[in-house]
């Protein structure tokens, strides 16, 4: 059975020919063991689905200073001031009233916090996420004090059918390429893919990944 860091080192060896992504790590359901050997094995962002898993782990985590901590799980907006507190970034910012609490929790903290903006690009009414064409709400996340917006973040279709995930990426693509038209280089995060379909979204032009069980095997 392969090690964690095994797992990692082949994972980076795989991308050889992509130094431009960014593998975010994730590490929902992890103990603080596992997510150190990460980080020892060179992770340089970890991404967490609950606010309050993260709080507990992260105390006990010795060389949490050596990454980035992402939150890429649902926000609830009654976690906004605690989000903002404990991540470097949110990614999974999917509606203008959740940017509009984060906007005002960071704020009252003197912090500016760097967000992504969540895409439905599969328009399942199981996801939540900003519209494709809901281009005015997403502009206006941009003008927010206390928030900076750097991209986007979507999640695949739940298919296996690899013409479906391809579209829903490339229509991401295509709002991400609007997005940094209109706002500029900041705009500079496009991240698409997990571990069972990370392959094509880099292909259509993902920046990260979020990868976890690649890594460190299934979950309990």
């Amino acid at each position: 059975m392969k090690t964690i860091t095994q797992n990692l080192q082949t994972l980076k060896n795989s991308l050889e020919d992509y130094p431009q992504i960014n593998i975010v790590v994730v590490t929902k359901t992890r103990s603080p063991e596992e997510i150190e050997e990460a980080i020892s094995a060179g992770a340089k962002s970890i991404g967490e689905n609950r606010v309050q898993e993260a709080e507990k782990k992260f105390s006990k985590i010795n060389n949490l200073n050596q990454v980035e901590k992402r939150l890429i799980g649902k926000l609830q907006t009654n976690k906004a001031n605690k989000a903002v507190k404990i991540f470097d970034t949110i990614d999974s910012v999917d509606s203008l009233r959740l940017s509009q609490k984060i906007s005002k929790a960071a704020e009252n903290i003197g912090k500016r916090q760097r967000v992504l903006l969540q895409i439905n690009s599969s328009e399942e009414s199981t996801k939540s996420g900003f519209g494709l064409n809901n281009k005015k709400e997403i502009l206006e996340c941009f003008n927010m004090p206390g928030i900076r917006v750097e991209g986007l973040m979507t999640m695949g279709p739940n298919t296996k059918n690899i013409n479906t995930i391809t579209k829903a990426f490339q229509k991401t693509k295509i709002l991400f390429d609007e997005l940094r038209a209109v706002e500029g280089t900041a705009v500079k995060t496009l991240s698409m893919g997990m571990s069972g379909d990370y392959l094509i979204a880099i292909r259509e032009g993902s920046t990260s990944i979020r990868v976890g069980t690649a890594i460190f095997g299934p979950r309990n």
